[in-house]
């Protein structure tokens, strides 16, 4: 992903922030600037985090970044059900099936039915997918690190503190909703 390469008009990856939220402002003179230039930056840092991981980690590795992201869920909480995973991955049961059916074929993913309900589908890593992931999870990590040395240790802990105050008020708020 090129970030500095200018598009007709001028606009790059980062001054379209800039750009849109003042043409916003033009067209809805009320639009919450603050909160759209937190989204959509947030966006944008969180789009060129995974495009990295996915591009120089995880395709070289055989995976897409959501089939690592089962695979990871898989390795640290252990076998579940598709429903389980989808909840830690953030991700529709649909899509976590879909993945399981692409990890399976390549030896990475069991499925077995559940003890307690013989309805229920376990899914859990194999050898080969234990293997790979701690493999993969190593060179996750190294890029994690690249980018996160931009900060201090002060600064990350603040940015995590943060982003779940932000996320918990969004939980708090969409569970006013459903109210």
């Amino acid at each position: 992903m090129t970030n500095e390469t200018a598009v007709p008009g001028g606009l790059t990856f980062w001054s379209f922030v800039d750009h849109a939220v003042r043409r916003a402002q033009q067209e809805v003179p009320t639009v919450d600037a603050g909160a759209m230039r937190l989204v959509l930056t947030l966006h944008r840092a969180t789009s060129m985090i995974v495009y990295d991981l996915e591009s120089t980690v995880h395709r070289p590795s055989g995976w897409t970044w959501p089939g690592f992201r089962v695979l990871f869920v898989l390795w640290l909480a252990g076998p579940m059900d598709a429903k389980s995973a989808a909840a830690l991955t953030g991700m529709s049961r649909a899509a976590v099936s879909a993945l399981v059916n692409t990890l399976q074929k390549d030896g990475l993913v069991t499925r077995q039915r559940a003890d307690h309900d013989r309805r229920a589908v376990q899914i859990g890593l194999t050898e080969a997918g234990r293997g790979a992931i701690a493999r993969g999870f190593t060179a996750h990590n190294t890029r994690e690190s690249a980018w996160a040395a931009a900060l201090s240790e002060g600064e990350r802990e603040t940015l995590v503190a943060l982003l779940g105050k932000l996320m918990a008020g969004e939980a708090a708020a969409a569970a006013k909703r459903r109210e």
